[in-house]
């Protein structure tokens, strides 16, 4: 799986997950949703991703052993 795809998962399981916390707990939960949305649009400008900095370091760590 490539970085990009990996963070497209956890920007989509994040998003699935509040909202189904949002419905059955809590609304306060969809606060993460909002996060994940304004996230992606800021990334998109920037070209920053915190979760493809820490992806990067901790999945795909090229470095051999």
């Amino acid at each position: 799986m490539t970085l990009e795809n990996s963070i497209r998962l956890l920007a989509g399981t994040l998003i699935l997950i509040s909202l189904a916390l949002g419905y059955f707990v809590s609304p306060y939960w969809l606060l993460i949703t909002t996060f994940v949305g304004l996230n992606l649009i800021q990334s998109s400008f920037t070209k920053f991703c915190p979760a493809e900095i820490i992806f990067s370091k901790v999945f795909f760590n090229k470095k051999s052993a």
